[in-house]
Formats: C-alpha cells, structure tokens, sequence
C-alpha cells in the first residue's frame, strides 16, 4: 500500500490502489493517476488509475473468456460464492465504512448502515441462484410441447455513482453473479477504493479471475470510457445509475448495439403530510429520508407537501428536530449531518436556495450559504417556507441539504401537483385515512411508493423508477435477476400419440 491513508485499517490488505482486471491489480496504460479528495476537508487523500479507452478492450475479453466458463458453474457454486463474499464483507464492515466515509463524506454511522443495507442484496441474491427456471407448457398445436430455458447474457457493464458505492454495486453485481454474468464496473471517481475492496474481497471468496472487475477514471475520462464500454461488441449488458441526462445518453449508445439496459435515473421525489397523518411518524421518517447523506439520494424527499391545516405544526417540528443535527467530518462519531461529496453540489444549493427566495420563499432555517473557512464542503441544513411551483428546487433535483415545504390545501389538487414532474421514481405519502391510501397508491405516478414511511428500498423490493427515472428494476423477486438472463424457446413434436 502507497498511500499513507489518514485512518487505520484492521486489515490493509483489502485497500486496494489499482484496477482489478481478470484478477490482477492493474496500473492504466496510460500510467496516469487521479486524485481522490476527502470532502471533509478538501485535500486529496488516495490516487487511483485514470483508465482510458485503451483499457477497456483487453477487460472486456478478459471478462468475456471468464463468462464462457462461468456461465457454466453450477448455481449452488455461485451462490455459496455470494455467501462466502457476503460474509468477507460483514468481516471487513468497519474498514469498508471507513474507506467510504472518506470518500463521500458521510458519517460514520451512516457508512456503517449502508453496509448492512447493502449487504441484504448478497444474501439475496445468494438464495435467487438456484431460483432461475424455465417453463414446460401444452400450447394449442396437437403433439407438441413448448419449453423455455433461462440463460445468463454475457459480459455485464456497471456505471454507478458515488452516494451509495457499495450498496449500488452489490445491488447490480449480486443480480449478475447469481445470474451467470461477469461484471466490469466503472465506480465513480469519488469513491474508487471501496469498489476495489469489494474487488479483492470477490476475489477472496472464490469467484474466479475476470468475474468481476474494476475500471477507475477520473472525471475527465468518465464520458470516453463509459462509451467505449458501452459500445463493445462483448458487453451485452449494461446497467446504469446517475442523472437523466446521461441515462438518455447511455440509452442512445447502447442502441446503436441493441444492448439490454436498465436505468435507475434522477427523482423529484414529492412526499405528503395529510392533517391526518401521525406528525411524529411522518417528522421523524423525513428527518432520516431528506437528510441522510446530506440529502444526496435519488430517492430523497425533494418537494415536501403539507396540509394547510397542520403546515405550521409540521414546519416547527422539522425545524427542532433539524437544529438537532451535529454538522462534521464524518469520521467523528458525533457527526449527524456531514459535508455533500462534491463542491459542484455547493454551488447548486446555493442557486436553489437564492433563486427560492426571489420566488417568494422564506428561509426558516440555515444561511442558505456554504459554511466558510471549514476547508471541506460543507452547506448549513436549508429549510425553506412557502416553497411554489415556480421555483427551481420543484423541478430540479436537489442532492444537497435543503428541504423546501410546500403547503396545499385538498388531495386532488396535491396529486396533480406531485404527478407534475417528467420523473417517476418515488413518493411519499402520510395518512391513517383508509380510502386515501389506496387511492393515492394507484394515483401517483412513481415506480416506488412509501406509505406511512420514507423508507421502501430493500433486497425483497423490486427497486426502479417510471417516466424519466427509467426502466428496469434492481433487487426484488425474480425481476432484478431477468434483467441478466435471456429466454431461449424451445419447441418439441411428439413423435406418435401421446
């Protein structure tokens, strides 16, 4: 290990500085590195590869030769595979959490739970491998008999973002895995090294060489590699999480190659306070929704609607309980709230937060500024009062720690404002009102739908948006393995009477 990282580890071995390519750790060829910063303080901690497109060809057949075999093992060997990585990972749980906090900023606390969320996928998915099967039906033709079989795809291509880095990647690579497919990742370039560790620990748990692999960039290269991944003839899958605007982007590359894709896309996520609802319940599931991870989550809460009659209630509930938040390095174990990953999201609150208020917002909390002289990137929690559809922060997604209230006066009028969004990942809705509940169900356009809670994500829950979220889902039953598997047909004629 170069580096002279600013934490201890219990186990060195598993942080891991280079590419991971058929089982090797691999400089790029172009010898180039980047720099990783820790947003906590602004200054680089770790470099890693800066692959280009010269790197992806000999990864892709490597992964592609490692598919010809894989394809074949037995489902209960992938699966006692995923179990023995599962299991190196909970291992490793506080040295992984550390490399992430480092990495994104997070709070302690925080890394370490996503850890455990995470690791729900391996579990998983484990238990999804020996569940692939076809079918055997009679169809309406005399004498013959119509059978499927389900086959994984080939080499899968993961591009994942950095506000959740070990939870995006086991989602997606537990799916792949259990499925038959290898993987090649391309971890965003905040937060290499625990995507590298998750690497060394596949490796570890006996998944064989060019399984899974790792590609590193650095921002500037992330366009170019990504697209040379995506265009190879040998990737036949990719799977994608970020911004819509790039998802578009990745759908019109793979398109030129009739490549499956699924995307997991932004979110303008509205959630709901019916004068009904149980205010502590829906109080306390908005504090952990929109201000996790500083509000950096696609499935955060990011237009907040409150029913007239208790939005003063509502209001001052939330900001108690926000002036609660302990703002710091995420490495204290004091740290409630730490800083966003990128100083790029800085200057994005604060344009939400100004524009916001020459709509006629009021700033019930916060600065609306960036916290000065703190040497990381860290922006005072925003709550912004009398929040309307005029502004910004209700058609942009957020990923920052501003929260924008939005009173409203009946149902009908709420929903109509909620469905106003060309996304459809999440909403969220609180009320002990039978009748409303399942209206609000089949009325709101999303692809998730928290009910009484601002938590829906989970291995047993199918995960994914509609409308400009994208498409494909990730986790669940059945469905997040498909999205690896292609149906072959089969159809047999009987020979005589049956």
């Amino acid at each position: 290990m170069a580096s002279e990282l600013p934490f201890k580890l219990n186990n060195k071995d598993i942080f891991r500085e280079n590419s991971l390519v058929n089982g090797e750790w691999l400089e790029a060829q172009s010898k180039k590195r980047f720099d990783v910063v820790d947003p906590g303080t602004g200054e680089t901690w770790a470099t890693a590869p800066d692959n280009g497109p010269e790197d992806v060809d000999n990864t892709v057949k490597a992964a592609h030769a490692a598919f010809e075999s894989y394809r074949k093992v037995n489902p209960r060997t992938r699966a006692q595979w995923l179990l023995k990585w599962d299991g190196l990972i909970r291992e490793h749980r506080d040295d992984i959490a550390k490399i992430v906090t480092y990495e994104t900023g997070k709070p302690i606390a925080e890394s370490q739970a996503e850890l455990d969320y995470a690791l729900g996928f391996t579990w998983w998915f484990a238990g999804e491998a020996e569940r692939i099967q076809g079918t055997v039906s009679v169809p309406a033709a005399p004498g013959r008999r119509v059978f499927t079989i389900k086959q994984p795809i080939g080499v899968a291509v993961a591009l994942t973002p950095w506000n959740f880095p070990i939870a995006m990647i086991l989602r997606k690579a537990g799916a792949a895995l259990a499925a038959g497919c290898t993987m090649i990742v391309k971890p965003s370039p905040e937060t290499p090294f625990s995507v590298l560790t998750l690497g060394y620990l596949a490796l570890q748990a006996g998944f064989p060489p060019g399984v899974f692999n790792v590609l590193t960039t650095s921002l500037d290269n992330t366009p170019s590699l990504s697209e040379a991944l995506c265009r190879h003839e040998l990737v036949k899958k990719v799977t994608f999480t970020g911004s819509t605007r790039v998802g578009k982007l990745v759908a019109k590359i793979c398109a030129d190659g009739l490549k499956k894709v699924t995307l997991e896309l932004g979110g303008n996520c509205p959630f709901i306070v019916f004068e009904d609802a149980d205010l502590e319940q829906a109080t306390n599931a908005l504090m952990a929704l929109k201000w996790r991870h500083a509000g950096q989550a696609c499935i955060t809460a990011n237009r907040v609607y409150v029913h007239k009659p208790i939005y003063g209630k509502f209001s001052q509930l939330m900001l108690t309980k926000t002036k609660s938040l302990i703002m710091g390095h995420g490495s204290s174990p004091t740290t409630t709230l730490g800083p966003v990953t990128t100083s790029r999201a800085l200057d994005k609150a604060e344009s939400q937060v100004t524009d916001a208020l020459s709509h006629g917002g009021k700033l019930l909390l916060g600065s609306g500024e960036r916290k000065k002289n703190s040497g990381g990137y860290f922006f005072e929690p925003a709550i912004i009062g009398d929040a309307n559809a005029e502004m910004l922060i209700a058609e942009e997604e957020t990923f920052a720690p501003v929260l924008a209230l939005f009173p409203f006066e009946t149902e009908e009028e709420v929903v109509k404002r909620a469905n106003d969004t060309s996304m459809g990942l999440a909403s969220y809705y609180f009320t002990k009102n039978v009748d409303r509940t399942w209206r609000l169900f089949e009325n709101l356009e999303a692809g998730m739908i928290g009910i009484n809670t601002g938590n829906s994500s989970a291995a047993e829950s199918p995960f994914g948006g509609i409308k400009e979220s994208g498409y494909g889902k990730e986790s669940g039953k059945d469905v997040a393995v498909n999205e690896y598997l292609i149906t072959k047909t089969g159809t047999f004629t009987l020979d005589g009477q049956y």
